[in-house]
């Protein structure tokens, strides 16, 4: 397994993939904590600097960049400073960005996190402020995405929705989607939040464990439930694979012939921030399927990217060279 895995990870380079979803702008806000305010009992930050890094689908696009895919972004992004530096930091990260519409009805999607410390303290999130537009898309707009990806998704290797709920899917966009890949043969995967019953006729799923419970509409899973959620997911949707990640567990491969893979965590130590590391997952699992790998074999790799960027803080990458150490490491 561990050279398989190796070939593919050089195959990754210049696969074209397109990623379609809710682009997020993550904000981290950083200040040195100052003293105690006069006019309320909360923090005074000395503010120091501040930077954005992609979120949301634009996470799984940076992830796929990172692993040298050729990576096409489609989503949406307000006319404003968010927006502007989001597409500017994919742009700078070899990112066509041609599928990113500006609407300037709707600002766009932001989550930011004011980050404080001292010299003596360990920096920590304070507070998040969200900012996002819970309107659907206007139709001038989503007929530009329409247009966009009829005339791009056909050139694919794999394509990727991230659906955070943020109403960039649109109904239209969704069919029209999942529509072209099955005519054309190309493998598409659905990462949704919520709605991930929406998606029939998408080939494969990735869902976590409290996501794919609240699809069949329980609060947990236990081992067997995960099975029986994972066979009710596959037959309403008629998927042909679906991947539920289970944290410290790992992950599961249930296939709709019936067969299922289990892969555990390839690294127990040092987890320090999950966030995105569900991004990872499908953009490396999607890139690798697009080089030739089979299911089990592009899931093992995401694993390995998986428990990368968990020991990374914020909504991290992982590289090439990266994962062959992790897979040289594991496999002796």
């Amino acid at each position: 397994m561990s050279r398989n895995l190796v070939h593919y990870i050089d195959k990754l380079q210049n696969q074209k993939i397109m990623i379609i979803g809710d682009m997020v702008a993550d904000v981290y806000l950083e200040g040195k904590i100052a003293r105690i305010s006069r006019e309320a009992p909360v923090l005074i930050l000395e503010h120091s600097h501040e930077i954005v890094v992609p979120g949301g689908a634009a996470n799984a696009v940076h992830n796929a960049a990172a692993l040298g895919g050729q990576v096409y972004a489609v989503g949406v992004v307000g006319q404003d400073n968010a927006g502007e530096q989001l597409t500017n930091s994919l742009h700078d990260k070899k990112v066509n960005t041609d599928g990113l519409f500006i609407d300037a009805s709707r600002p766009t999607i932001t989550k930011t996190r004011i980050m404080a410390g001292g010299q003596a303290t360990v920096r920590q999130q304070i507070v998040r402020i969200d900012r996002e537009s819970k309107e659907s898309l206007g139709t001038a707009i989503e007929q530009k995405m329409l247009t966009y990806i009829e005339a791009t998704l056909q050139d694919m290797s794999a394509v990727i929705i991230s659906d955070y709920g943020s109403m960039t899917i649109s109904p239209a966009i969704r069919e029209q989607v999942i529509s072209v890949c099955n005519r054309v043969g190309i493998p598409s995967i659905v990462d949704s939040r919520y709605n991930i019953m929406a998606y029939e006729g998408i080939r494969l799923v990735k869902q976590n464990e409290s996501e794919a419970a609240a699809a069949i509409g329980l609060k947990v899973l236990d081992g067997s439930q995960l099975q029986q959620a994972a066979e009710l997911m596959l037959a309403r949707l008629k998927a042909e694979v679906i991947l539920i990640t289970q944290g410290p567990d790992g992950m599961t491969l249930f296939n709709r012939n019936g067969t299922h893979t289990h892969i555990p965590v390839t690294n127990m130590s040092e987890v320090y921030d999950v966030t995105g590391a569900g991004d990872t997952v499908v953009a490396t699992m999607m890139l690798a399927l697009a080089a030739g790998a089979n299911y089990v074999e592009a899931a093992c790799l995401a694993n390995f990217a998986a428990g990368i960027v968990v020991r990374k803080p914020g909504t991290a990458t992982t590289t090439p060279q990266e994962l062959k150490v992790a897979i040289g490491e594991y496999y002796g």
